[in-house]
């Protein structure tokens, strides 16, 4: 297929920092058909740890240096600040800052967070295919100050999808009289070959004892908190253990302050945000998830398949991913539930063997070729009408 007929694809994207919507875009960029399609990302910040695994064949350009750029100079870096939020000020309130960085036109542009829904359905390109991609529970409390936007512009976008029937269903009921453009539900694809890969690149050095780890932003929403009590309730009735968390964010200040008030800095430990954390879970006893709200998490996608028994809330798609006493343990989101699973896990060796024998196959679950032939489809069928 000649360069010309090629389908011309945008993504809108904030940065690149580690997480969830971050690497369904990547699994996106890698998977989807390059002989059909011209792709590229237009991220606001060029920032974040994953800002350079981005394919080559995918031309990437963006409105705001990243961080990684800025002077180590505390004056200049402010400055530098102070520069980029001028620019990206001006480029959302002008769509056309946009369009003369990227120096082309679209077939179909695509917002995969509701983060970018406003940059996409405001393109100066007005014959462009509009796809919206939505994660997030609607009732979110934190979202609640969001909801009235993300209402009206649903609507505008020509396809919306979403990344779990959960969150689908949450959305029709809550606003049952929404004008849902034509959708679909589609989960994220896993690189299962990669991933195996990944976690097989070095072992980390555990301590002799039960060792749970836990991978995702460092939000409240995320649990993290509550874990933590649960954990200090577990060592103070003599069940010892540690807990590794990997991942980054705004509560890393208030969660190491409360680690130090409940004297658990040794066995609560937070590692930062690494670009490869599967070798910490493939190595650990167990998984576990705390979080308040999750749509369609790859963490649990990828622990499954590196065959860890897990420990989740039930939340989000999480049930469509794991079949409570078979391949894993569902739990509310409560500390006395964290407790009482986590109790479990350490005590009831027989129980953990049936949901490793479970797992074996647990791969087979995960078709991304059918995951990326519906979209490619979907993407088609808008250029054609």
């Amino acid at each position: 297929m000649n360069e010309t007929q090629k389908t011309k694809v945008l993504f809108r994207q904030r940065s690149m920092e580690m997480g969830g919507v971050e690497k369904v875009i990547l699994s996106m960029l890698n998977g989807l058909d390059r002989e059909k399609f011209d792709m590229t990302i237009c991220l606001n910040i060029n920032q974040g740890e994953l800002r350079n695994e981005i394919p080559a064949h995918v031309r990437k350009v963006f409105i705001g240096e990243g961080r990684e750029n800025f002077s180590k100079n505390s004056l200049i870096h402010k400055l530098q600040l102070a520069k980029r939020k001028i620019k990206l000020d001006k480029a959302h309130k002008n769509p056309k800052v946009a369009a003369k960085i990227l120096k082309d036109e679209f077939d179909v542009e695509i917002a995969p967070t509701y983060a970018t829904f406003s940059s996409v359905l405001n393109s100066s390109n007005k014959n462009s295919k509009k796809i919206g991609w939505f994660h997030s529970d609607i009732t979110l409390p934190k979202l609640q100050p969001l909801v009235p936007e993300i209402l009206k512009q649903i609507p505008q976008f020509d396809y919306f999808i979403f990344g779990s029937q959960q969150t689908k269903d949450i959305l029709i009921e809550t606003y049952p009289k929404l004008n849902i453009p034509k959708n679909q539900v589609i989960r994220n694809a896993i690189p299962i070959e990669e991933l195996k890969k990944k976690a097989q690149e070095f072992t980390p050095k555990f301590p002799q004892k039960p060792v749970f780890v836990s991978v995702a932003r460092l939000h409240s929403r995320k649990g993290f908190h509550k874990l933590m009590d649960a954990h200090a309730k577990l060592l103070n009735d003599g069940f010892d253990h540690h807990i590794y968390v990997i991942g980054d964010g705004e509560e890393m200040t208030n969660l190491k302050k409360q680690a130090t008030e409940l004297g658990v800095t040794e066995s609560f430990e937070f590692l930062g945000s690494l670009l490869n954390p599967y070798p910490y879970v493939k190595n650990a006893d167990f998984f576990i998830l705390p979080s308040e709200s999750e749509s369609w998490p790859l963490i649990i996608a990828d622990s499954l398949i590196l065959q860890r028994p897990i420990i989740s809330t039930n939340v989000g798609g999480i049930p469509e991913m794991i079949a409570h006493d078979r391949t894993g343990y569902l739990i509310n989101y409560e500390t006395d539930e964290m407790y009482a699973a986590m109790k479990k896990f350490m005590t009831e060796p027989e129980y953990i063997k049936k949901i490793r024998e479970n797992l074996v196959d647990i791969e087979k679950q995960f078709d991304n070729q059918q995951i990326f032939d519906v979209v490619e489809n979907i993407i088609l069928n808008l250029t054609k009408n």
